[in-house]
């Protein structure tokens, strides 16, 4: 195990600490009316990672025996091109998030209303944190990259989870560091949250596009790439 190999699990672990679950959803805790109940909030965040950790687990052991089982299924031109599909597809609907078109107020937006109205139960805040990984699933870029660093740097079991625990932990680092500036110095902190929230309303449409276009182009490459169409283009 390199030291390159842990910064870079912190380096993506960081980047995937400013997604909707990890940073926006707790932000918006943060803000609601009252005292802060900092056992619920430690809940939520416990359930996002605990669910990345699974997610994780289940990629790099579960997929390893997948491709085996599979063999070269996946490599048949007919999967490639749906492949091909899918990438072209996301990288489309990423222009439906570019920013400038009118803001709906579903979606995301209704959890952020529930998350600052203060009435939320425990169980409710779970139930969110889970919605809002299953959400995540899809476009989890940085995580996708972690889990492929360690599935190919031939670690053992335990080596894997201690990694993985470590890398969902440094994820949830910032929303902890907030929730304990909240609790110490609510009037310094608040500032900041509302500025963070504000940022937020405006940019989440489109940083999810481009979540959603580089993941198509990934995708899409990928394909293309075994495909060998780049090959047939040159000539």
């Amino acid at each position: 195990m390199s030291v390159g190999l842990l910064l870079s699990l912190a380096g993506l672990a960081l980047i995937d600490s400013t997604s909707i679950g990890t940073l926006f959803i707790p932000i918006w805790l943060l803000l609601a009316p009252g005292r802060v109940s900092v056992p619920r909030i430690l809940a939520y965040l416990g359930t996002i990672a605990a669910f990345y950790l699974a997610v994780g687990l289940l990629l790099v052991w579960g997929g390893t025996r997948l491709a085996d089982a599979l063999g070269g299924a996946l490599d048949q031109r007919p999967v490639l091109w749906a492949q091909l599909a899918l990438g072209i597809a996301l990288f489309a609907l990423s222009f439906r998030y570019d920013g400038k078109r009118r803001r709906r107020s579903g979606g995301v937006l209704r959890w952020r209303d529930r998350a600052t109205s203060g009435d939320s139960s425990a169980r409710w805040l779970v139930g969110l944190a889970l919605l809002a990984a299953l959400a995540e699933v899809a476009t989890m870029l940085p995580y996708l990259g972690a889990v492929s660093l360690l599935a190919s740097a031939d670690l053992g079991a335990p080596t894997v989870a201690a990694l993985l625990t470590g890398y969902c932990l440094v994820m949830v680092v910032p929303a902890v560091l907030l929730l304990a500036a909240r609790v110490a110095v609510p009037r310094l902190i608040e500032p900041v949250l509302a500025r963070l929230n504000a940022w937020i309303t405006e940019k989440a449409g489109s940083a999810l596009g481009w979540v959603l276009g580089i993941a198509g182009f990934l995708v899409a490459r990928d394909a293309a790439l075994r495909l060998d169409l780049f090959d047939l283009l040159n000539r």
